[in-house]
């Protein structure tokens, strides 16, 4: 699949591991010699397949980095095929980065073509999932009369 070609880079160095429904399990694990390293440039395709715990859960990338913290936006991602780049620059925790890997292949698409597993791949910025639910994350409950602002750039 051609979304499998793209370059990723991520200065994530921790990612949130998920159980077999899909639900974190509130650790954070170092992506140090892993299939979930993209701090240098590699193509999503090229360790997907990997016999990884968190690849197996998924079928693919289905998981959550949590970027360096810093103050203001920061660079989330890049992703690069041919002459096309896309960079996600942000002022959340974190980015969730979803291949595709559940839909089924021949799935209709617009103007009569077809999707298939992994034909896309879907960067999403916020909070680390379920963090209500884990104390070790950070606070995302927010409580009647208070606000939250939140910036995402896609740059082209």
């Amino acid at each position: 699949e051609k979304a499998m070609e793209q370059l990723l880079i991520m200065p994530a160095r921790v990612f949130s591991p998920a159980d077999e429904q899909s639900i974190p399990t509130g650790e954070l694990r170092s992506v140090e010699g892993t299939p979930m390293d993209f701090r240098s440039p590699k193509t999503l395709g090229r360790d997907i397949e990997e016999d990884f715990e968190a690849l197996n859960f998924g079928k693919g990338y289905d998981h959550c980095w949590v970027l360096p913290e810093a103050e203001g936006l920061k660079f989330a991602a890049r992703l690069v095929k041919d002459d096309r780049k896309l960079e996600v620059w942000t002022t959340e925790p974190a980015i969730q980065i979803y291949t595709g890997n559940w839909i089924p292949d021949g799935y209709p698409a617009k103007g009569g073509d077809k999707f298939s597993p992994r034909c896309g791949i879907a960067l999403e910025t916020g909070a680390i999932p379920d963090s209500p639910n884990k104390p070790q994350f950070p606070n995302t409950i927010l409580r009647p009369g208070e606000m939250r602002e939140s910036v995402t750039e896609f740059r082209f």
